[in-house]
């Protein structure tokens, strides 16, 4: 006589995970060349990235990498635009718990620091494109100053800073994205941005521009 099943045994419905589609194994196998491509270049640089490492961390034969880009160049083409999108969906994603004004842009400024150590390949992935990939560096900066001078736009009308010309708003702009850029160059080596820094850029916000 077949004994009973435990009380604590699993029990199976019999029903089967549902299969992919091939559009869903599509974005699945692309998504896997573009974060293996980050990993690699993020490590290595552009320069010591091939096809072949990049399918090989990928999971996927050589041929495959055809079906998602011409050559290794567009590959490179993608990747920082990708690996910028991350970045900022996880900022956005941050910023849905923060409060107004200034709380918003030391919430940004640490969201963008925890980003970094989770992802430290990011900056090389970041600045080498500026020699590899020069259009998608172009792309990402102006995507970044675009949307960081609207969410400026928006601090003014709320009065949380003070009213300025477009020509300055972007100005401020860009020197915002460069304390961001040489915090990060400083740091780099070192595992993650130290509290202090954080610190330091929450007075410089607080004591200047949103004072």
């Amino acid at each position: 006589m077949k004994k009973p099943a435990p009380a604590h045994a699993p029990r199976f419905s019999g029903r089967k995970k549902p299969k992919l589609s091939r559009d869903e194994k599509a974005q699945l196998t692309y998504r896997n060349l573009m974060l293996a491509a980050a990993d690699i270049v993020g490590e290595f640089g552009y320069a010591a990235t091939t096809i072949a490492k990049v399918t090989g961390a990928a999971g996927v034969a050589h041929g495959t990498f055809y079906n998602y880009f011409a050559d290794r160049q567009e590959l490179f083409d993608a990747l920082l635009p990708y690996v910028g999108r991350q970045m900022t969906d996880r900022i956005t994603d941050d910023l849905k718990e923060a409060g107004t004004g200034i709380e918003r842009e030391i919430t940004r400024f640490r969201s963008y620091c925890d980003y970094l150590k989770d992802n430290p390949g990011f900056y090389r992935v970041l600045y080498e494109a500026e020699v590899f990939a020069p259009k998608a560096h172009d792309e990402h900066i102006k995507r970044l100053s675009g949307g960081y001078c609207r969410v400026l736009k928006r601090a003014m009308q709320a009065g949380d800073i003070s009213k300025m010309s477009d020509e300055k708003l972007l100005a401020t702009v860009s020197i915002l994205l460069g304390a961001r850029a040489y915090i990060a160059m400083q740091y780099k080596s070192s595992g993650g941005i130290p509290q202090m820094a954080i610190q330091a850029y929450s007075d410089l916000m607080r004591d200047g521009l949103f004072r």
